[in-house]
């Protein structure tokens, strides 16, 4: 062999190794769809689900979904402060709180528990934007809620401590479970009711309803898994 195919093959030998090593940094899921962009979106069944990689010095992040309820997200972002990305299913009520029969969702999640910093959380949003529900199911690494401390309350199916703030944009009232759950069922309608009655928002209409992972730092890449996810309104 002469001295220039040795070269060559050295040259192939080395984008290979780039070109694969690039495949397996995130996982390949047999999934119905499957997206790395940045705002991929795939709608089904009522629900749509986003990638939305939102935050600034983010790394890579990729959203898989088996179907409208079964999805998941594999996350490599750097171990530095700032949220950067809320991968999530979102479904739309379009009903005032007074009129709500039912606004409740069932979740069952499979989450990283150390080297990294996140919640898996609801955001529920009015209608208008002006007002958004946290509602954080687990937490785990340096993560806090925007605002002050207001109680501790049972409401919804959970105990929460409540915060009550606002991120220059809009209202936010985070309700942080007292321990962490990886299941279970949330009364969304209560909530709403209670914050209503506390006379912090008036009959608003809820709009997108939404169920994600807010993630601050995966270093070295991450699985979330929604095992189940089911938003119910009506």
């Amino acid at each position: 062999m002469t001295r220039t195919a040795r070269r060559s093959l050295a040259a192939l030998a080395v984008g290979l190794t780039i070109i694969l090593s690039g495949l397996v940094s995130a996982p390949v899921h047999a999934a119905v769809w499957s997206s790395c962009d940045q705002w991929g979106t795939w709608s089904n069944g009522g629900y749509t689900l986003y990638n939305n990689i939102w935050g600034s010095g983010a790394g890579r992040q990729c959203v898989w979904a088996n179907s409208a309820t079964n999805w998941g997200v594999w996350a490599d972002h750097p171990n530095t402060g700032g949220i950067k990305s809320y991968p999530n299913s979102t479904r739309w009520s379009g009903k005032r709180i007074s009129a709500l029969g039912t606004l409740s969702s069932r979740f069952d999640v499979t989450v990283p528990t150390s080297g990294v910093a996140f919640t898996s959380a609801y955001d529920v949003w009015s209608s208008d934007n002006q007002h958004e529900i946290m509602l954080w199911m687990n937490k785990y690494g340096p993560v806090g809620p925007l605002g002050s401390f207001q109680t501790t309350a049972t409401v919804g199916g959970h105990t929460w401590n409540i915060h009550r703030g606002s991120n220059g944009h809009n209202a936010v009232y985070s309700f942080i479970r007292t321990t962490n759950a990886a299941s279970g069922t949330v009364d969304i309608k209560a909530i709403c009711t209670w914050i209503r009655n506390r006379g912090w928002f008036g009959d608003v209409t809820i709009g997108n309803v939404q169920f994600g992972y807010e993630i601050t730092s995966s270093a070295g890449g991450k699985d979330f898994v929604t095992n189940n996810l089911t938003i119910t309104a009506s």
